[in-house]
């Protein structure tokens, strides 16, 4: 597989199963990480800060316009969707709620599947609504792999479940086992 980018979506829970899975990713990780978490509007995103002190590569708050740099984590901020343009750069936006939610998951990974198609893995992990089912079943469509954290081991199965029942071509995973793929896809 020809990795080009990985997108992540986790919502209640979520802090702790990237706990696990970021902190995992080699030093050496050669492709941009973006990441929707659930946050409530009008917060400061402690993300950001948070994972910068345990990750191996570098953590940052997504900004407008800007372009996708290999080895980055990219957080999603508080209130904006986090899209990816055909051209690969980043863009924010302040468009209507999506399950409820802005940041909304599907809208990062239905972006980014039109940016990257079979080049993109898409991450579904714990949380207690529907978000990121759709965007999941269009990085499929798109020829990416997708990925969901195995709901026996999510701390609300809610979204992996949903994630799982709207993408038959999904693999149930550990978070281990998620580290160990990724890592193994960048070497294939």
């Amino acid at each position: 597989m020809n990795l080009r980018a990985v997108v992540i979506g986790a919502s209640a829970g979520g802090v702790q199963a990237l706990s696990h899975l970021l902190p995992g990713l080699s030093a050496g990780f050669p492709v941009p990480v973006m990441v929707v978490v659930h946050v409530p509007p009008r917060k400061a995103n402690a993300l950001v800060d948070l994972f910068a002190q345990k990750c191996r590569l570098p953590v940052k708050e997504a900004e407008d316009k800007e372009p996708l740099v290999p080895g980055t984590i990219y957080f999603a901020p508080p209130d904006y969707h986090l899209l990816v343009e055909t051209e690969r750069t980043l863009a924010l936006s302040s468009d209507e709620t999506v399950n409820h939610s802005r940041p909304a998951i599907d809208v990062l990974f239905e972006t980014a599947a039109d940016a990257f198609g079979p080049g993109l893995v898409g991450i579904v992990l714990t949380g207690a609504n529907h978000d990121g089912a759709r965007g999941l079943r269009a990085v499929c469509e798109a020829g990416g792999t997708a990925l969901v954290q195995d709901p026996a081991t999510a701390e609300v199965a809610t979204m992996p479940e949903a994630a799982l029942a709207a993408c038959s071509a999904a693999r149930a995973m550990t978070l281990d086992e998620m580290k160990w793929s990724l890592e193994a896809m960048v070497r294939s």
